[in-house]
């Protein structure tokens, strides 16, 4: 899907419109970007995409100013200004990102190099779309999270008024009242006919009640939806499903929820295990026994070595953890839960977060360098 950026105009009465407006189609032109000239006219400010302020001129301070309330209502993301850097726009929008961190609203200049305007203003636009793919969605948490997960709760609240997303929560008894005899397939079904219902992107569910109340484990179905688009964590960690979703909405690819089960905080390496996979992100995978249990399927899957980043997100969403490595090796060791992944960070110092001051125990992975991305979401 292309981008859609905006772009409206900031221009002092002063300065002459002809020359302006010549000068604005080369600099805009030189970008090298799909966009939209709005001008002046800010009526559909904020409806889609990413909405650019160009700041074409000095003195136009108290023009921003006039139209902030207005601004505000439409929308709530940061305040992108641009500038070339002529006509004394940069110092304009120096003042007026000033006067918005005196307030308390966020907001950024675009200033630079022609290829870092491009790039900033690509990253940004690929961020606007992921946060617009977010606003409105629906997941679910299927039971309570587990009992061992103490810290991973989240601020329905917080993530409502941040990220537009509603948590809902669903009795497991919904579940265990659809699934049937309790079979891999009967718990597939169960659960997309339970997001159906609700109109989900995504759930967690509290699976190991699964193990006692029909002998068997949700880990297959959960690779199967994941690799179909649906966002399917483990163990009732809404933490872990808010950053997999995140995952989804920026790169349209899934994530793999699972727990650092050793770490070597000298080297970097960490070993990384779960009973779950999705399979869209394993080049094979081999069905066992869930680990903790020896019931049930669990699925061992091999992603193909390489870059990979590693990601968290709190339940509140005041921290964040990102950090880039190289998956080494796919193990297959029979005391630990069957997917293995070890990995080894590109900063090997990062691996002291793990012993200080972790967000929770489960982390996700996904393929590929992320860093830059995932830091423009916060």
């Amino acid at each position: 899907m292309k981008q859609k950026i905006s772009i409206y105009t900031l221009t002092s009465e002063l300065h002459d419109e002809k020359a302006v407006g010549a000068a604005t189609k080369v600099f805009l032109e030189s970008l090298g970007l799909a966009y939209e000239l709005k001008g002046a006219d800010y009526s559909d400010y904020g409806s889609s995409g990413l909405h650019i302020i160009y700041v074409r001129t000095g003195g136009t301070e108290s023009i921003f100013l006039r139209l902030l309330p207005q601004l505000q209502k439409k929308s709530s993301r940061p305040f992108y200004l641009l500038t070339s850097g002529k006509s004394n726009s940069l110092a304009a929008s120096m003042e007026i990102l000033s006067y918005l961190r005196q307030h308390q609203l966020k907001g950024e200049i675009i200033h630079g190099s022609q290829p870092y305007i491009t790039r900033r203003i690509t990253l940004l636009a690929k961020i606007e779309e992921a946060y617009q793919q977010l606003d409105g969605i629906r997941l679910g948490i299927i039971g309570k999270p587990s009992d061992w997960l103490i810290s991973s709760y989240a601020d329905k609240q917080e993530v409502k008024a941040r990220l537009g997303i509603h948590l809902v929560s669903i009795p497991m008894l919904e579940l265990l009242q659809t699934v049937g005899s309790g079979t891999t397939e009967d718990i597939y079904q169960a659960l997309k006919t339970i997001a159906d219902n609700h109109q989900l992107k995504g759930f967690t569910l509290r699976c190991f009640d699964l193990l006692t109340a029909v002998r068997n484990t949700g880990c297959l179905a959960l690779a199967r939806l994941n690799a179909e688009g649906l966002v399917a964590g483990c163990e009732g960690d809404v933490p872990a499903m808010l950053s997999m979703m995140m995952v989804r909405a920026l790169f349209g690819i899934s994530g793999f929820q699972a727990n650092p089960s050793a770490i070597d905080p000298e080297t970097g390496e960490i070993l990384l295990a779960h009973c779950t996979i999705p399979l869209d992100m394993v080049e094979s995978y081999e069905l066992d026994t869930h680990f903790e249990s020896g019931i049930g399927v669990g699925v061992r899957g091999f992603m193909k070595e390489g870059p990979v980043t590693i990601f968290k997100v709190s339940g509140d969403l005041q921290r964040h953890f990102i950090a880039e490595g190289t998956l080494v090796r796919n193990q297959q060791k029979p005391d630990l839960c069957r997917t293995q992944q070890a990995i080894q960070l590109a900063d090997k110092s990062q691996a002291s977060y793990f012993l200080t001051d972790p967000i929770g125990n489960h982390h996700i992975v996904l393929p590929g360098h992320h860093k830059e991305l995932l830091e423009g979401l916060f």
